[in-house]
């Protein structure tokens, strides 16, 4: 399996495995819970799909890397798409609900994939990639989001190594410096995007690269 396919396979499957009362636990993403979380997760599958049905003869404008829009003033959870996410994840009631939502467009997002062309471009905000490098930005955004999704459940399975090891050479690229290699892909990826604080040790161990990070992508 591809990187895509088997990050995304991944992270369904864990959404899958949560128990009702986990729906109601706090997720890594700022000022959401878990069921906000995969309800984002709905909206991404969906971006999924209409990107990959919106082709482009245009040149390519961002590639994997500058797709992402870099801001150094980390999420409070108050813009007004994050709050309709958590307005229409409680609307679902039924954790069940959103269970299946994800399980049904996020299959079709994981077979138009497999089915599209690499080399192929697409669209999407008012920008163009080729297929490939949408692909692999959405790499990025299912481990981030699968280290989201478990950040409050301890026994929960960790996102694929491969897709690991991926997103923090994809975040090290974009930071300019690669994390010292005391840092298990893991640690880079939550300190390198803010979503944990470095300890004594590592803020010490980052050396230049502390001035670099975390970044928060958009």
């Amino acid at each position: 399996m591809d990187p895509f396919s088997r990050t995304w396979t991944a992270l369904r499957a864990a959404v899958a495995g949560l128990s009702d009362e986990d729906f109601g636990r706090p997720s890594g993403c700022t000022g959401w819970l878990v069921r906000d979380l995969v309800c984002h997760l709905i909206v991404d599958a969906q971006d999924v799909l209409i990107t990959l049905a919106t082709p482009s003869d245009r040149e390519p404008t961002r590639d994997a890397l500058t797709y992402w829009d870099i801001s150094g003033t980390p999420p409070t959870g108050d813009d007004p798409l994050d709050a309709l996410t958590v307005r229409l994840a409680a609307a679902y009631e039924d954790p069940q609900l959103l269970k299946f939502h994800l399980d049904d467009v996020g299959s079709a997002a994981g077979r138009a994939a497999l089915l599209a062309d690499p080399a192929g471009r697409v669209g999407t905000r008012d920008e163009v990639l080729t297929v490939g490098d949408f692909l692999s930005a959405y790499v990025m955004e299912w481990t981030l989001h699968h280290l989201d999704l478990i950040a409050y459940l301890p026994d929960a399975e960790q996102p694929p190594a491969e897709g690991l090891a991926r997103s923090r050479e994809m975040l090290e690229r974009i930071a300019g410096r690669p994390f010292p290699a005391s840092f298990p892909d893991v640690d880079a990826l939550l300190v390198g995007t803010g979503r944990r604080a470095p300890t004594e040790a590592e803020q010490a161990a980052l050396g230049d690269l502390a001035s670099r990070v975390p970044l928060y992508l958009g």
